[in-house]
This record gives structure tokens, C-alpha cells and sequence, in this order.
């Protein structure tokens, strides 16, 4: 592993892990895609992460309820961590495990797809929305830190950043979130399918 220099190192870190970052391209287009069919065929994005990936799922669902580039219809998409009320209700009377689980059994459907992400592919809460997305009939995306971990594993697809810290392991997460939106935009655009089975 290479040792960076403080601050600027950062972006050289950044840089390195981008590099290799970029052979995923593949995956994203693939979501993208297929987010196209769950969405235009009347289903819905979950997402769900903690702290600042909180702010990632958020980012993502933001980007599809309004839009990413160009104008477009907007598209069901919830970050289950913005309810507060729901959330904190949900902690207090269940525990944080149940936090993320208890929504996706609420507001899931199957065919719907629940995307999680966490740097260390580890959280509690997110292993246990997963198990509860999963026995609701939909698909669980997880965009994880470094491989192997839990919530690759409990997922049907995912994307694990190979970085050696949590920031650059975020950001790249943001790059993921707006290669994503700009492939489901583009498969929007060419008309996405329409007949309401969720895609393959």
C-alpha cells in the first residue's frame, strides 16, 4: 500500500483508488439500467447508510426524485434515514437494528430495489434491512469499503471500494451515485421498459 504525504497526499490516495475504481463502470451502467426498468415500470429506490453515507444514499435518491442533468420525470426513490420521526420512533421502540428494516417491510414491494451503503460493509442495521429486502421479494445493492465483507455477502449484487481510508471510500461512492444516475438517464431517455415487471 502506498503511504501518502497529509492533505495533498489525499488526493494523490484519491487518485490511486480511482484508478482501479474505473473498471466497475460495468456495475453502475448495469444498475443504472435496471433501475430504468424498476422505475419506469412503477417501482421504487430504497436507500439507506449512516452518517456520511447517509448523505450518499440521500444525494441518490435526491438526484432521482428531481433530476441529475437534463430534465426528465421524477422517479419514486425514499432515503429511509431522512424520515426522523420514523427513525428515531423506530430506535426508541425497536432498537437501532430495526431502524432501516422496519421501513423496507413498510414501503417495500417486490421488484423494488433497496440500495445500502457503508465504508466498512459491516453496519448492523443495514445487514438487517437487507435480510427484510430480501424476504419482501427485492433486490439489494450494496456499495461497500473493502472486500470481503458481511453486507457484500448478504446483498445479490454489489460494489466494494478498494481504499484504505473511509473518506476516499465515500467519495468514491459519490462518483458510483453519478455513474448510476447517468446511466439510468440514459436508458430513460431511450424509453426504459414500461411493463411494470420490475426488469431482470
Amino acid at each position: 500500500m502506498t503511504v501518502h504525504p497529509p492533505v495533498t497526499g489525499h488526493c494523490d490516495e484519491l487518485q490511486d483508488a480511482l484508478t482501479a475504481f474505473r473498471d466497475s463502470a460495468h456495475i453502475t451502467e448495469r444498475w443504472g439500467e435496471r433501475l430504468a426498468d424498476v422505475l419506469t415500470g412503477g417501482g421504487r429506490l430504497l436507500a439507506a447508510g449512516n452518517g456520511g453515507s447517509a448523505a450518499q444514499a440521500q444525494h441518490l435518491t435526491a438526484e432521482l426524485v428531481g433530476r441529475y442533468r437534463d430534465d426528465r420525470p421524477p422517479f419514486s426513490a425514499l432515503a429511509l434515514h431522512a424520515d426522523t420521526s420514523s427513525t428515531t420512533a423506530i430506535a426508541n421502540d425497536y432498537g437501532v437494528d430495526e431502524v432501516f428494516a422496519r421501513q423496507v417491510r413498510a414501503h417495500g414491494r417486490p421488484g423494488d430495489v433497496l440500495m445500502l451503503l457503508s465504508t466498512s460493509g459491516a453496519s448492523a442495521n443495514l445487514l438487517s434491512a437487507a435480510d427484510a429486502a430480501r424476504a419482501a421479494g427485492m433486490r439489494v445493492w450494496a456499495l461497500t469499503g473493502c472486500a470481503p465483507n458481511p453486507l457484500m455477502a448478504g446483498s445479490d449484487e454489489y460494489l466494494c471500494v478498494e481504499a484504505p481510508t473511509a473518506a476516499t471510500v465515500q467519495e468514491l461512492h459519490l462518483v458510483a451515485v453519478h455513474m448510476v444516475c447517468a446511466a439510468f438517464d440514459a436508458a430513460v431517455a431511450r424509453g426504459g421498459r414500461r411493463d411494470g415487471d420490475g426488469g431482470t
